[in-house]
């Protein structure tokens, strides 16, 4: 299988499967001395693991990772690190039906269209399981990107239509859906239980705010840095749409209304270029501009209902279907956390290529050396 991998100079890639032995990570392109311990990475993997409150699956899985290669000494040492953790809640027999039943929402009929084959429990390779690789190469993105002052902060904007009234993010991890508002998290809870009861499920709008991130990173043709973190974020199994800034709501201002104007700002560090708004989200021409990479990512509603639904089968016959196991009602809250690992991956791989686009950054490297 052909695009495990994401990342140009901070590669990462992703292993294992829903109901195998094991899923994790190993990632390339680490530089050497970052202090690294599996806690740093197990706080991004408790995040997105099963079982954490009554709207999530209730699949019992510690997630518990281990770092098998890459640092020594509490420090990466530039190798490339190998990160994996064990299944132990796998209830495969859940999915025999599935074995030649196409679910709808899900990947099955088109992974039996591209393969001939696949591994039906759970999804396999298509899992939201899979996701555990992506945590654990943003965990180590988190750890370089926070030595360079950037942040990075994932959070529920909605679920359902159910929306987020303010934004203080100190209060996302006082909720169980990670909403930036505990009043409307409340709300929030209540439609994902009535909508658990009717079997059905619920999608929502993931918000993601980077602050910190050098003007400079991207490149103004192909690897414009939205371009390269839409494909990162549209890659999450269950990303319907990416926008950034005002998105999709540009289309119905004028020029006037969305340019961003500059100004001078002084401080005590001296002059600075700044924006007196950010209606393109921190990017111009592909390009960081210093302002906040604001971005919301659409999450599809969990295709895994418990509803009888229409559907056919590998003997082209038409079926009913219950899906049987366990499923989230909703999986924006745990998705939270994977958007914010795949900015995280992205933002650092733009890092190490910006380092290439001036000769002055070389010789800050190697003149001393020469």
């Amino acid at each position: 299988m052909a695009g495990s991998s994401f990342g140009k100079s901070f590669v990462v890639t992703t292993f294992g499967e829903s109901h195998g032995v094991a899923l994790g990570a190993i990632v390339d392109g680490v530089p050497a001395g970052i202090e690294l311990s599996e806690d740093d990475i197990q706080k991004f993997l408790d995040r997105r693991k099963p079982g954490q409150s009554s709207i999530t699956t209730s699949r019992n899985e510690s997630d518990k990772c281990r770092i098998y290669s890459g640092v020594f000494g509490g420090k990466t040492t530039g190798t490339p690190i190998m990160v994996m953790l064990e299944n132990q809640s796998q209830r495969s027999g859940d999915y025999d039906e599935l074995a030649i039943t196409y679910r709808p929402g899900h990947a099955d009929f088109s992974f039996d269209s591209k393969y001939g084959f696949r591994d039906y429990r759970g999804g396999g390779r298509s899992s939201g399981r899979e996701t555990i690789g992506r945590v654990i190469g943003g965990a180590i993105a988190i750890k370089a990107l926070e030595m360079l002052g950037i942040r990075i902060q994932a959070f529920t904007q909605s679920i359902g239509n159910v929306y987020a009234g303010k934004l203080n993010l100190e209060e996302c991890s006082e909720n169980d859906v990670y909403m930036p508002d505990n009043e409307a998290a409340k709300r929030a809870i209540e439609i994902i239980k009535e909508a658990k009861s009717d079997k059905d499920s619920l999608g929502g709008i993931i918000g993601c705010i980077a602050t910190g991130v050098m003007p400079g990173l991207g490149e103004p043709v192909f690897d414009k840095l939205d371009a390269r973190l839409s494909a990162a974020i549209m890659s999450i199994g269950a990303i319907k749409g990416v926008e950034f800034g005002a998105g999709f709501h540009v289309s119905t201002l004028t020029g006037s209304r969305n340019n961003d104007p500059f100004f001078i700002d002084e401080d005590d560090s001296g002059l600075h270029i700044r924006k007196k708004s950010n209606m393109s989200g921190g990017i111009l021409g592909g390009i960081s501009d210093g302002s906040p990479i604001i971005i919301n990512a659409a999450v599809k509603p969990t295709p895994s209902i418990a509803r009888e639904q229409d559907t056919v089968n590998a003997l082209n016959e038409e079926v009913k279907l219950e899906i049987k196991g366990r499923h989230d009602p909703v999986i924006v809250p745990r998705a939270v956390v994977v958007v914010e690992s795949m900015v995280a991956i992205t933002l650092f791989d733009m890092v190490l290529e910006n380092m290439k686009s001036k000769m002055d950054n070389v010789l800050k490297v190697y003149k001393d050396s020469l």
